[in-house]
């Protein structure tokens, strides 16, 4: 080995030995305030702007025509919005239902939460779907047994809270307590097994519904109850919804 060579080795065993393993141990970051005061980038602006009037044009083509404003607070136990929003799952669902499983659906339970925004006297549009139902909540229907259904009476009785419900009706008596209770215009049978439509939220335990954990069987139909609203407003042109006798309570 001639004497450069043996130098160049030296070097660089001398730098691996002085070599060091580095590791990030912080982070800093800045608090930055979203507000009118920033600067658009226009480029970016400039390229989302047709999908953003595409968007819009879609949002805000009117459905339907709704003859007076709609509120989950006009009823104390059952509310004109909530009597379309139920009726809309079971007309818009049943079909599909049906075409898969051979059966009817017998019932519709959703949830007075859910229903987060008034529908306002005059044109709907596939916005105001958004605004009523922002969540991403999908139709499933559950088989109960008798004792399933009696547990959901139960719930709504001592709720006392206009859930939506359809195909179903509850009268209470002076005291509040439950008189009698009909499904399809049926007494409720205990011995026997039904097709409750609800949501996917109140299904995995929402609202503390547990009695839809012990069921005999899961449908789901990918359905989203956001796009029942627009189908349901699309093929309905005139909203009239009321409130009815379907959760009541005896005055005498």
């Amino acid at each position: 080995m001639n004497y450069k060579h043996f130098i160049l080795l030296i070097c660089l065993v001398t730098l691996s030995s002085c070599k060091q393993d580095s590791y990030l141990n912080k982070i800093e970051g800045k608090q930055i305030n979203i507000s009118d005061s920033l600067q658009a980038d226009k480029t970016i602006e400039a390229f989302i702007k047709p999908y953003r009037e595409h968007v819009n044009a879609n949002l805000d083509s009117v459905l339907a025509y709704a003859v007076n404003t709609l509120s989950k607070s006009d009823g104390e136990y059952n509310t004109a919005i909530g009597n379309m929003m139920a009726d809309a799952v079971f007309e818009q669902a049943n079909p599909i239902f049906k075409s898969r499983t051979g059966h009817d659906i017998d019932m519709v339970l959703l949830n007075h939460g859910g229903i987060r925004a008034i529908i306002s006297k005059g044109n709907v549009t596939s916005r105001t779907a958004y605004e009523v139902m922002p969540f991403d909540n999908s139709v499933v229907v559950v088989e109960l047994k008798g004792q399933q259904v009696k547990e959901l009476l139960d719930y709504l009785v001592r709720a006392k809270r206009a859930h939506p419900i359809s195909k179903l009706k509850i009268t209470l008596d002076k005291d509040t307590l439950l008189q009698s209770a009909f499904i399809n215009d049926k007494p409720i049978d205990l011995n026997t097994s039904y097709f409750v439509a609800t949501n996917d939220y109140l299904y995995n335990g929402g609202d503390r519904m547990n009695f839809f954990k012990t069921n005999d069987s899961l449908y789901v139909l990918d359905y989203k109850v956001r796009n029942v609203l627009i189908d349901y407003f699309s093929e309905t042109d005139t909203l009239r919804p009321v409130i009815d006798d379907r959760f009541i309570q005896l005055k005498n």
